[in-house]
């Protein structure tokens, strides 16, 4: 191979975002491209601009505020999405356009109803008129992976011709076998006259859980690009997983003869920064970033790790960034170690922000006795979460136990500043909660899921209540944290009927573009 470092492309803000409760707002996509910024990727594909005007500005803002690596955006082959990603993307100094049209036969003759010769020339009008924006135009034949070589040869060999600088070859349902999939690429590195003018990408999904084998396949068939998600998440079985391809890649220089500007030691942060932000949890025998992944019960495994770390660990826990945790802070820390805490750990917040952590740390501190790494970053996560507040918590209080109805009262700030109290029975204390909250707001949501986890150790750790609801066949999710775990509890909910009351006030602005779909 002659490249020395594959170039990482990151979709966790766009097709990251389409796994179902994934949704972010725009804070919170700022906060994980800020993170994806600071972790060292390449490309960062901030989102499809032609699918709702919310997405159009959270592809916009992240072009005009993260300048380093490259922004892209996503559009089909045609004038409209195209023009409007442009508009995103204009004002950041290093822009792509990433324009796509399906070729298998399965999606021409059902999806698309075209001919081989359209496909073509759409594909080839696409990426001159992303061309004639700017230099850097990523083209994606979608379902590559089971669209005919010699047809696929055609397209890309046309693309080339019109301009494009990356071809990305997707297996967009995760149909692949790695031996299969790697052959695809070897045969176009073989047959297509220009490749040599164009980077070869990859875009693999899990379906049959062989997004990296065949993201690595690609590489050792000259493949420079990867295209993956931190922690994996995506459509469906989701992506192939970031941290999975870095640290291959890292673990085994011997074998792929490549590397990464990934800064490796940002991984786990920016694991947990998705995984808080998304509110989907990592499996605990997740590959690198997983609870379990660097833990060892076996007592012949144990015995082995004090003599020789490397009897029974193939990665240093330290080079994904997984520190033992420590007490950092005390009731009498200041402003300036607190703020120099958050940024070690990865978080951005603006002087607002950070003053209101501020004051919930001091409450905190007179709550807790020891305050740990994962306390801050409980804390520092639940401010990128504040969105729009109609309504504010005041007080809650429950009634329970063994012979007793549940029942809970709450009382909850509205957005002109008057205090409204109500009550209800619920089938337990966080049943009554969420049931009177509901009343209070008159609004109705489905609970979907709702989990409590410790965020530290010890008898006063705080605890962090997760909570996804279903309005109107859209999935939404909040988190929220307190040493008390009733107060958890109430806070994630009233944070998801702010959520669902926003989006319902934005109904008529926010509107999907019909006919969407993915590489």
């Amino acid at each position: 191979m002659s490249q020395d470092k594959i170039i990482i492309f990151d979709t966790t803000l766009r097709d990251g975002e389409q796994s179902p409760g994934a949704s972010m707002n725009l804070a919170e996509k700022l906060e994980v491209a800020l993170a994806l910024k600071d972790l060292g990727v390449d490309v960062i594909e901030a989102g499809f601009p032609i699918a709702s005007p919310g997405d159009f500005e959270a592809v916009r803002e992240i072009a005009n505020t993260i300048h380093g690596p490259i922004i892209c955006g996503l559009a089909r082959c045609n004038p409209l999405d195209i023009d409007r990603a442009w508009e995103a993307l204009k004002d950041n100094p290093k822009p792509r356009i990433h324009v796509f049209l399906a070729t298998s036969a399965i999606h021409r003759e059902f999806k698309l109803r075209m001919a081989k010769e359209e496909i073509v020339r759409r594909a080839v009008e696409g990426v001159k008129r992303a061309k004639g924006y700017c230099q850097d135009v990523e083209f994606s034949p979608e379902d590559a992976a089971r669209t005919e070589l010699d047809f696929l040869t055609e397209v890309v060999e046309k693309t080339i011709e019109a301009g494009a600088t990356t071809i990305n070859i997707p297996d967009t349902v995760g149909f692949a076998i790695p031996s299969q999939y790697g052959k695809v690429i070897a045969h176009l590195k073989k047959h297509v006259r220009g490749i040599e003018r164009a980077v070869i990408s990859v875009h693999c999904h899990n379906d049959l859980g062989l997004a990296v084998a065949n993201s690595l396949e690609a590489v050792m068939e000259g493949a420079g690009q990867i295209e993956c998600t931190i922690n994996g998440i995506g459509e469906r079985a989701g992506n192939a997983a970031l941290e999975e391809i870095v640290m291959a890649l890292k673990t085994r220089p011997d074998f792929f003869k490549v590397g990464t500007s990934i800064n490796t030691k940002k991984i786990l942060s920016t694991s947990r920064l998705v995984s808080h932000v998304t509110g989907i949890q990592v499996q605990r025998n997740k590959a690198v970033v997983g609870q379990n992944a660097f833990a060892h019960e076996a007592g012949i495994h144990q015995d082995g790790l004090l003599k020789e770390r490397t009897t029974y660990e193939i990665m240093d826990p330290k080079d994904i960034g997984l520190a033992k945790t420590e007490l950092v802070l005390g009731k009498h820390s200041g402003r300036h170690a607190l703020k120099q805490r958050v940024e070690e750990l990865g978080y951005h917040l603006d002087d607002k922000a950070f003053q209101t952590l501020f004051e919930e740390f001091k409450a905190l501190a007179d709550r807790k006795k020891e305050i740990y790494d994962a306390d801050i970053e409980a804390l520092a996560e639940a401010r990128i979460h504040t969105g729009p507040s109609v309504w504010t918590l005041e007080a809650v209080t429950c009634n329970a136990g063994t012979g007793t109805i549940p029942s809970a009262v709450v009382a909850l700030w509205d957005k002109d500043g008057n205090i409204v109290r109500e009550a209800s029975i619920g089938d337990g204390p966080i049943d009554a909660v969420f049931k009177t909250i509901s009343k209070l707001t008159a609004t109705q949501v489905t609970l979907k899921d709702f989990r409590l986890r410790s965020v530290s150790v010890g008898e006063d750790a705080q605890g962090e209540a997760h909570v996804e609801v279903e309005f109107q066949g859209k999935h939404l999710s909040a988190r929220a944290v307190s040493t008390d775990i009733i107060e958890a509890s109430a806070l994630a909910f009233l944070q998801v009927i702010n959520r669902v009351i926003t989006r319902q006030a934005a109904v008529e602005r926010i509107k999907p573009t019909a006919g969407l779909t993915e590489t």
